[in-house]
């Protein structure tokens, strides 16, 4: 298989699935039986999608991963920037009851509190006074510029709620010995917008369930699907689902984290040179060649040089460098330090799939190269090395530099680096903002605390009779326009 980011693989549908174009779509988000009905801030793909379709926010993600109105209709920025006033529509609880500034502001509030830390809680840091103006008008100030915020805050995490049910655009029901919820839309007037008559009889509801990738896969192949959502790396090997006319493969053009971070900071790891030798060791290209996928954004570092709107470091780490002469100032580095009782070895976490086997051979064979054998670290064991595979929320340093925050405890971290991030807080001027994070970032890439790879991987299934699905660079694709009526 060979495919290429961001478009479409060169794979035709013309088959119906369940719903023939009619009924519910039928949709499986990869992932454990109990995924859509998780609770809390940290979540899994199948609960952000639940979260999203049930509870929305001030404003929301469209399927192209654009920021559209929710609650809120409309909204003006200040010319500082530092302020976003929201005028929210004049929709309701499921109740009945008005959904006022007021609640939003002790909704915004608690969620706040709630993602305390979180990385999305370090995302949302630059939050400094949440205000009801009157009763249909919020303001939210913040400490400094932020131009993504409307980004920030559409995300699932940040949905309204009242009394365990959120506001919509979508209801749930489940049956209590299922594993499959059933969405159904709510009538536009409950949403603060126009009603229509038919609306019953055009909005199709949408049933979601969590399948592992390869009973997922299996699943569309059969028919019994329209839809597969949540597909990483590790499973990609899965995704062929035989011919043509079964189905479409879509890849998304993600932002976001691939590769290791360092658990361990002891023996062979203890050095920072010796953490950088096994990044360049890595010839990211043929890595990915491997799993068939083309167009994939490789990066060596942890934040990638275009992220920043004046790319402070060239693309490649070690200035083009062929990864034969790479490989030799590895193993360089390697012998200097192996002896007589010390061998050098590392321990790797990696999810069970076959991707995360195929990642595991190529991981081993580079490191062969330069004298590191590698150990698959089993359930439970202790780990040198784990896999990072997260979408980013939104585009900016900050939000690479906040997964390494030392109050996570995700592994090794700088202080400097989190103390220049709380600088950059409260820093109103973009060029001076820019330098600190910039700064941040050379002392996370001193301490060598994260081996990149590149983008993440996300991939979907998406039978022809699917509406209003486009991929998009934050991986996620909301249920709720599979509801809508196409005319």
């Amino acid at each position: 298989m060979r495919f290429w980011f961001p478009l479409i693989a060169a794979l035709a549908t013309w088959s119906c699935g369940p719903s023939g174009g009619g009924g519910p779509v039928a949709v499986a988000v990869i992932g454990a039986p109990d995924d859509p009905f998780e609770q809390g801030v940290r979540l899994s793909p199948a609960a952000q999608h639940m979260r999203a379709a049930t509870r929305e926010g001030l404003v929301a993600l469209d399927p192209v991963g654009q920021v559209v109105p929710a609650i809120a209709e409309r909204w003006i920025v200040t010319e500082d920037g530092l302020s976003y006033i929201f005028r929210l529509r004049d929709s309701t609880w499921p109740g009945g009851d008005e959904i006022t500034a007021a609640d939003v502001r002790e909704q915004l509030r608690a969620g706040l509190v709630r993602l305390r830390g979180t990385s999305l809680g370090l995302d949302l840091a630059k939050v400094r006074d949440i205000r009801a103006m009157t009763g249909r008008v919020i303001e939210v100030r913040l400490s400094s510029p932020m131009p993504d915020f409307l980004r920030l805050l559409a995300q699932p995490e940040l949905g309204l709620v009242r009394g365990g049910t959120g506001a919509g655009p979508m209801a749930m029901s489940r049956d209590e010995e299922s594993t499959i919820a059933r969405l159904t839309a709510l009538p536009p007037e409950s949403r603060g917008l126009p009603a229509r008559e038919d609306w019953e009889d055009i909005a199709r509801p949408v049933e979601v369930r969590a399948l592992s990738a390869r009973n997922a896969v299996a699943a569309f192949a059969g028919g019994d699907v329209d839809l597969v959502l949540g597909g990483t790396l590790i499973d990609f090997p899965l995704a062929e689902v035989g011919p043509l006319s079964r189905g479409t493969i879509q890849v998304d053009p993600a932002l976001g984290l691939l590769g290791l971070v360092v658990r361990r900071e002891t023996g062979f790891l203890a050095d920072p040179a010796r953490r950088e030798a096994l990044s360049m060791a890595i010839d990211r290209t043929a890595l990915i060649r491997s799993f068939g996928l083309a167009g994939w954004r490789e990066s060596s570092w942890v934040v990638p040089s275009e992220i920043f709107t004046d790319a402070p470091y060239p693309e490649d780490r070690w200035n083009g460098a062929s990864i034969e002469a790479r490989r030799r100032a590895a193993a360089a580095r390697v012998s200097a330090w192996a002896g007589p009782g010390r061998e050098a070895t590392v321990r790797l976490a990696l999810p069970s799939g076959p991707g995360g086997d195929l990642l595991l051979r190529e991981l081993a064979s580079a490191w062969g190269e330069i004298g590191v054998s590698v150990r698959r670290a089993g359930k439970g064991e202790a780990a040198d090395l784990e896999l990072r595979d997260t979408l980013a929320r939104y585009t900016s340093a900050r939000w690479y530099l906040n997964q390494f925050n030392c109050g996570l405890n995700a592994g090794l971290c700088a202080p400097e680096a989190d103390e220049l991030v709380r600088q950059s807080l409260t820093e109103r001027d973009a060029a001076a903002r820019e330098r600190l994070l910039t700064e941040a970032h050379a002392a996370l890439v001193e301490r060598e605390v994260y081996i990149p790879l590149g983008a993440p991987v996300r991939w979907s299934l998406v039978r022809g009779t699917i509406r209003n699905y486009l991929p998009n660079v934050w991986g996620m694709h909301p249920l709720f326009p599979l509801s809508e009526p196409t005319t």
